[in-house]
């Protein structure tokens, strides 16, 4: 497309005809004439002003570094960026003084599935979100607020984003005007709620970078002054006439978006809304190309296979930037300059880090449901440190470790009084009522199945202190209810003054059968109704765990619900059971948990002691002492993609000959696969399992990874302590396909006990 020539272009023409009419250009060799050298490029104050022009397209924008790298190598100097969507982060990236070499090596060293994680790294959460990893995975969850039911806004966290955005644009934090900036820029976005196209000119760059890849369904929107702010590839993902309007003479603009998908694409609701919004980008991404003029060079990566998604395969984008810019070689150099000017116009570009200031005060802001002043002392930012951008940031994930936040950022604030680092945070608005649903189901394929729907209930900031209450309904083979009120004891929590406390209770049904000894076949099914009730005081131990001292009321009824044989065959007195018992006691439990996940764990190690100690009450109101003690203990390490899982168990029990607290038993997939579930029993227990597992690089839909591997086993269940001997430990052994999914992890096994039987089994939830 051609159009009028402008003054600085005119002038341009004239120092190129002069250029031609040159007599030292016009000499020739014995093969001919001498092409025009490529050195020989106009000086930077007469060239035409070149503006850069980044397409959107997830991933496939990091091939923008690749073309940038070729841009400098052949000295060709940039005057305005606009960028949409990624283009708009490698873009605003290198206005802000990076080069290539720059983003390339900062890029490539990023762990790109730890910045997207949906929660800050598991080891950093306090001990109650972890436990509720345990109980209830987190990729699921739902809010009621306002009277209503809520879902959160994207699929991924921008909170690792963010956070490397803040970082990489420290070197200008103070310069609020895009104009202003090493080179000018534009960042675009979407007006969701009009529509509309947003180019951002001043402001907060970080956050300018951010609110452009808002992309629907995957980051939530971000609201800022008063407009909900999403991904700018809706409107504008190449956006050239924003960088006309910079003053652009000539535009060079890369367009690395998602190609429309084939039929095969289309049988998903996934793949449909992907199509959807790959449609409206394609439309205007060809009103863009159009508006092209024949000075102007479009380049397009040939990207193949490489998707909006690709993130770990970056070198591989960045190598297939550079070679379609060098495919584009010859025009591209007629961009060039000389190599005078270029290192000018690099030096002019070259970062000023500005003094780190002195924080006079920590302030917090955004939050309308928490009350993040209780965290102030746990932080490790302080009044009248130096600002460090590290420390920062461990403190913005150390408050998104609540999981209260939809994500916290920081900045410094210059005022009067000094410098005010501020940390900003969003509420989840399906925020603070907390749902999740989880599911039990197991089955051997040999008529042992069971099945229970499990649903969570948390209800965070009850009061300034920090109130939850916590409640857990259990609908199926074994009903139950748990609630929990949890009470931190101070509104500033330190080191040594975090303590809480806990009122707790629990009512449960539960079937348990007993087997027959010789032939391992069940025999009797009894029933166990039971309500427990508790009250504990503990303290966290920072993020490595937490210990709770505490005493317990449990009052239990066990009744025949089948029976096919004499009770008297299987050892039991009829007198133990069909009668009401009570126990009452003083509790103790230690927990040190850092395992990166709770299920499939690749690397940490995980600690749990219980000890209850009391009396317990027969019908006849006898009261006899009892004890139990509990030691559980899980170490992980994994090279690469093999894992290998370390699990140990003991158990012991001191109480009546008559009691009819327990059975307990081992038994069932992974606690001694092969056998039948609880058909060890005794008063002592030691169980040891070596399991390995690969994690897969595919993954299935809506899962955090597929894995395959196996684990060997040995146990024993004994009546008393004096009888466990290590020869007589049972031996077993597991081979299995499974996958971490949103409502718990699932098995497909197969299990085989040494000299005993061989089952199949299909499991979901923990072994």
């Amino acid at each position: 497309m051609s159009r009028p020539p402008r003054p600085m272009l005119r002038s341009a023409w004239l120092l190129g005809l002069w250029v031609a009419l040159c007599p030292c250009l016009a000499q020739t060799t014995a093969a001919g004439p001498v092409p025009p050298a490529p050195a020989a490029a106009a000086p930077i104050a007469l060239r035409p002003k070149l503006g850069l022009v980044l397409s959107g397209g997830g991933a496939r924008g990091l091939a923008h570094i690749g073309v940038l790298k070729v841009l400098e190598r052949e000295r060709i100097p940039v005057d305005v960026i606009a960028g949409t969507s990624m283009g708009a982060i490698v873009g605003g990236l290198y206005a802000s003084g990076m080069t290539a070499a720059d983003l390339e090596r900062e890029l490539l060293a990023i762990s790109w599935d730890r910045v997207f994680a949906s929660r800050v790294d598991r080891q950093q959460l306090s001990q109650r979100r972890k436990e509720e990893d345990f109980e209830f995975s987190a990729a699921l969850e739902l809010g009621f607020h306002k009277g209503e039911f809520r879902a959160p806004q994207g699929t991924l966290s921008s909170r690792g984003l963010e956070a490397l955005l803040r970082r990489f644009t420290l070197p200008v934090r103070e310069v609020d005007d895009f104009d202003q900036l090493p080179t000018p820029f534009r960042a675009v976005s979407t007006d969701m709620e009009t529509g509309g196209q947003v180019i951002a000119s001043r402001g907060d760059l970080a956050l300018a970078l951010r609110s452009s890849m808002s992309v629907p369904g995957v980051f939530a929107p971000i609201e800022l002054e008063g407009r909900v702010l999403g991904d700018g590839g809706l409107v504008n993902n190449l956006p050239v006439d924003v960088v006309r309007r910079m003053g652009a003479e000539r535009v060079l603009a890369i367009n690395v978006g998602t190609p429309l998908s084939g039929r095969n694409a289309l049988n998903s609701l996934v793949g449909v809304t992907a199509q959807m919004i790959n449609i409206l980008t394609e439309q205007n991404v060809q009103r863009s190309i159009a508006s092209l003029w024949n000075e102007d060079l479009l380049i397009t990566p040939h990207l193949g296979q490489l998707g909006a998604s690709d993130f770990e395969r970056t070198r591989e984008l960045i190598a297939a930037g550079e070679r379609a810019a060098d495919a584009a070689l010859e025009q591209l150099r007629a961009f060039r300059t000389t190599a005078d000017d270029y290192a000018g116009w690099s030096l002019a570009r070259t970062q000023h880090q500005p003094a780190a200031p002195r924080i006079a005060a920590i302030r917090f802001a955004g939050s309308e449901l928490t009350h993040p002043e209780r965290f102030r002392d746990q932080l490790e930012s302080k009044p009248g440190q130096l600002f460090d951008a590290p420390r920062a940031e461990r403190d913005a994930r150390f408050l998104a470790s609540s999981g209260d936040y939809n994500r916290v950022d920081y900045h410094v604030e210059r005022g009067s009084d000094g410098d005010t680092q501020v940390f900003l945070m969003e509420d989840k608005p399906w925020g603070p009522n907390y749902f999740r649903v989880g599911l039990d189901l197991s089955t051997d394929f040999s008529g042992e199945s069971s099945f229970n729907l499990r649903v969570s209930h948390n209800r965070h900031w009850l009061t300034p202190n920090g109130t939850e209450w916590r409640n857990q309904l259990t609908l199926g083979q074994t009903p139950r209810l748990y609630s929990e009120l949890y009470h931190p004891l101070q509104q500033k929590l330190g080191p040594s003054n975090d303590w809480f406390v806990s009122a707790w209770g629990e009512a449960e049904r539960k079937l348990i059968t007993l087997y027959d000894s010789n032939s391992g076949q069940g025999r009797i099914r009894l029933a166990r109704n039971s309500v427990q009730i508790g009250a504990d005081i503990g303290q966290p131990w920072g993020r490595l765990g937490e210990i709770r001292l505490g005493l317990t009321r449990e009052t239990w009824r066990v009744h025949p619900d089948l029976i096919t044989v004499d009770p008297a065959q299987l050892g039991i007195d009829e007198n133990r059971v069909d009668q009401d018992w009570t126990e009452t006691g003083a509790r103790l439990r230690v927990v040190i948990d850092q395992l990166d996940f709770a299920n499939f764990p690749q690397r940490g190690y995980r600690l749990t002691f219980d000890h209850v100690a009391g009396k317990q009450s027969r019908p006849n109101g006898q009261r006899d002492n009892f004890s139990r003690s509990e030691l559980q203990a899980t170490a992980v390490k994994s090279w690469g993609a093999h894992t290998l899982n370390l699990h140990l168990r003991g158990f012991n029990a001191h109480q009546p000959d008559d009691s009819s607290q327990g059975p307990y038993t081992l038994g069932g997939f992974q606690q001694l696969s092969g056998y039948q579930p609880g058909q060890l029993t005794g008063n002592t227990l030691l169980f040891g399992r070596a399991s390995y597992y690969m994690r897969l690089r595919e993954a299935p839909v809506l899962t955090r990874g597929f894995f395959i591997g196996g684990s060997l086993e040995a146990g024993n269940a004994w009546d008393t302590r004096d009888a466990v001997s290590l020869r007589n430990l049972r031996k077993a052994a597991s081979l299995f396909i499974g996958a971490d999914t949103g409502i718990g992890p699932l098995y497909l096994a197969v299990g085989r006990a040494l000299h005993g039987d061989t089952a199949l089994y299909l499991f979901i939830g923990r072994p």
